[in-house]
């Protein structure tokens, strides 16, 4: 996984298969170049979320077949534009959300999709809060319209996207109960969360002690049955976001099935009258209807959450940074399940 590099040679971390994280290739070429439209992107931070452990697995919902590069988002500067871009470009710190290809030293997008990053953030902040901070500003202000003074349940509130949920919820001036295993407790006081021990206390029981009329959404990234219990945690009026299948990571079988059932349990809680809502979020959503529409929200929202940044709303939880040829070594640090916040790779 180690190697010495000249500052431009393309170096990307591979994924050959469904291997242990010791079984990612560093891959070495030469730079591309970027075509009409697009930007040339020297990486300054990537990083490894939860959908990168699902595909060493093989269980991420709509990978591409092996080998392919991982890394579903990045921030860098611009070194090189292609026709039809400003050439201003240039020497600008953007972000960029790509699914896959970001864990590469240099990488080609649109430049319709590079979002820039304000002064005074640094590269490995700005990664922390790209898919994470986008995927909790949609979530919180686009299907749950959270409004000051409810209360909301959020699954996992140490996690990646977790952390950053509970702080924009924070700062909405919204109530926040957040389920984590006890060592994280102390932290998330400090956030204003009231704490609940997933481990060992009954979450459903707790969480009705805490909020006896329901909770006004509640963000689920388990899936199965704690997105059944979530659902019925709901207050009238009330909006449940599933946002993954996390409890089936480490299962075999089908890797659709298990976002298949959940989809079908949306369809039907939605049909029923119960003045209730429930959605199965997908930060891609209607990219594939209508791909200007798409980048217009995406630009909006993260401009909101790098402003959210600057304004110490949110704070940059950076778990460990290691860099990009020891991908192997990240990924099994953010699967350890022993850190908080991300896991960043730089050059």
């Amino acid at each position: 996984m180690e190697g010495v590099v000249s500052a431009e040679t393309l170096v990307e971390v591979v994924l050959p298969g469904t291997v242990e994280p010791e079984g990612l290739q560093i891959r070495q070429g030469a730079v591309p170049t970027p075509g009409p439209g697009q930007v040339l992107i020297r990486l300054e931070a990537t990083g490894v979320s939860f959908a990168e452990q699902q595909m060493r697995r093989g269980r991420y919902y709509d990978q591409p077949p092996f080998p392919f590069v991982p890394g579903y988002d990045l921030v860098g500067t611009v070194a090189q534009t292609g026709d039809g871009v400003r050439p201003a470009l240039v020497g600008t710190r953007v972000a960029a959300l790509v699914k896959v290809g970001g864990w590469a030293s240099h990488v080609i997008v649109d430049a319709a999709d590079a979002v820039p990053v304000p002064d005074g953030i640094g590269a490995a902040e700005a990664e922390t809060v790209v898919v994470n901070g986008i995927t909790a500003w949609q979530m919180l202000h686009r299907k749950a319209r959270v409004r000051a003074g409810q209360t909301v349940l959020v699954h996992g509130a140490n996690g990646g996207v977790g952390s950053v949920l509970v702080q924009l919820a924070h700062a909405a001036g919204v109530k926040v109960i957040g389920t984590a295993s006890a060592r994280h407790h102390d932290a998330l006081r400090e956030r204003g969360v009231t704490p609940v021990d997933y481990r060992t206390e009954d979450v459903p029981a707790r969480v009705r002690e805490l909020a006896p009329g329901g909770v006004d959404a509640v963000f689920d990234h388990v899936g199965g049955r704690s997105a059944v219990d979530s659902w019925r945690l709901l207050a009238p009026g009330g909006t449940l976001v599933c946002y993954g299948s996390a409890s089936t990571r480490d299962d075999s079988g089908s890797k659709q099935w298990p976002v298949l059932k959940l989809l079908g349990r949306v369809w039907l809680w939605n049909a029923l009258p119960n003045r209730r809502r429930a959605y199965f979020f997908n930060v891609w959503a209607g990219r594939a209807f209508s791909r200007s529409r798409f980048r217009a929200r995406l630009h909006s929202d993260l401009t909101e959450v790098f402003a959210a940044l600057g304004r110490g709303e949110i704070t940059a939880q950076i778990a460990a940074q290691l860099p990009l040829v020891h991908a192997a070594e990240a990924l099994r640090l953010a699967e350890s399940g022993t850190v908080a916040g991300k896991v960043v790779l730089q050059p």
